[in-house]
């Protein structure tokens, strides 16, 4: 029997009871589901944590957001995430804010479940060596996150490159965070500075409709793929995709196109997970979330779901093992 007809057979015969919880398939269904143990490690390369009741407030969210505008800390996620295999997490920064970077970095002092920090820095900015080198002491600080305008204001600013060079000589990386129409810049920027590792967050937020995804992004895709150095966190599906009654859709049918474009331009080697929670809650439940991708890279087998799931995290990030 193929691991579809046993799938069938599984979901025709057996009550969904004990393998079901928190909305999704647990970690020891899904890996019987396929006569394979569940991967030993799952990091999760996008969270964000933050406490509006600081004296100092947060940026972001703004206070009308009655989803996120609360205290996000890893108490809460680790609630949550662990009974779903996740071993540990790299957050990326929701703030503008230097002093943020060491808000995070306090809270990964006291919790060893934060394996490492996407911060905030602005490069081609005059203080952005100084601040760097302050971070970097801290082996939990992992790179930065910018977003497409300023990278793409950047790429013809000498400052701008000089510091990313400097990024890529402390061994850290950079997260890319746009549209479609950043792809074509994260592309230029790889060329430009091959030695960088350059992670693409949310599947560059391409829309999901479950049909064939935009050929602007097909594109932009390959040419990002085609540099050794980008990776691509596949991360945001339920927030791009197609809402029906507030919610995304959950079944896995739904992103295959999606996913697997990025499966065909990046590979086994370089696409990794991230849920984007709490965010990603405003649409789906985390487990719903995880399901999704984990169906989808375990049925390509158990070797390329510990990659997904934290090898290439580990590669990407060389975030710390705790």
């Amino acid at each position: 029997m193929n691991n579809h007809s046993r799938r069938q057979f599984l979901k025709q015969t057996i009550p969904p009871v004990a393998g079901f919880a928190m909305g999704g398939w647990s970690v020891a269904s899904l890996a019987c589901d396929r006569d394979e143990p569940a991967v030993a490690t799952i990091i999760d390369c996008h969270t964000h944590f933050y406490d509006p009741t600081r004296p100092e407030g947060v940026p972001w969210p703004t206070k009308d957001d009655k989803l996120l505008y609360r205290r996000v800390l890893p108490a809460e996620y680790k609630a949550i995430a662990k009974p779903l295999g996740v071993t540990g997490t790299v957050v990326v920064e929701a703030s503008p804010w230097v002093e943020d970077n060491q808000w995070v970095l306090d809270l990964a002092a006291k919790d060893t479940f934060i394996v490492g920090l996407v911060g905030h820095l602005a490069p081609g900015g005059d203080d952005f060596e100084k601040r760097l080198k302050r971070f970097a002491k801290n082996p939990l600080f992992r790179g930065i996150r910018i977003v497409s305008a300023k990278l793409a204001a950047g790429l013809d600013q000498d400052q701008f490159l000089r510091d990313l060079k400097l990024l890529a000589e402390h061994d850290l990386e950079l997260d890319a965070n746009g549209g479609p129409g950043m792809l074509a810049d994260v592309a230029r920027l790889a060329k430009r500075v091959p030695e960088l590792r350059v992670v693409v967050n949310h599947l560059a937020n391409v829309r999901v409709d479950g049909k064939a995804p935009p050929a602007d992004w097909v594109q932009g895709m390959r040419a990002a793929a085609e540099q050794p150095s980008v990776f691509c966190k596949v991360s945001a599906l339920v927030e791009g995709a197609t809402v029906r009654d507030g919610k995304a859709p959950t079944e896995l049918g739904f992103y295959v196109p999606v996913l697997d474009m990025a499966w065909n331009a990046f590979g086994e080697d370089r696409l990794i997970y991230g849920s984007n929670w709490p965010v990603s809650e405003r649409f789906a439940s985390y487990a719903t979330v995880q399901r999704i991708v984990r169906e989808y890279f375990q049925g390509k087998g158990r070797g390329v779901a510990e990659k997904f799931f934290a090898r290439n995290a580990l590669a990407a990030y060389k975030y710390m093992q705790r």
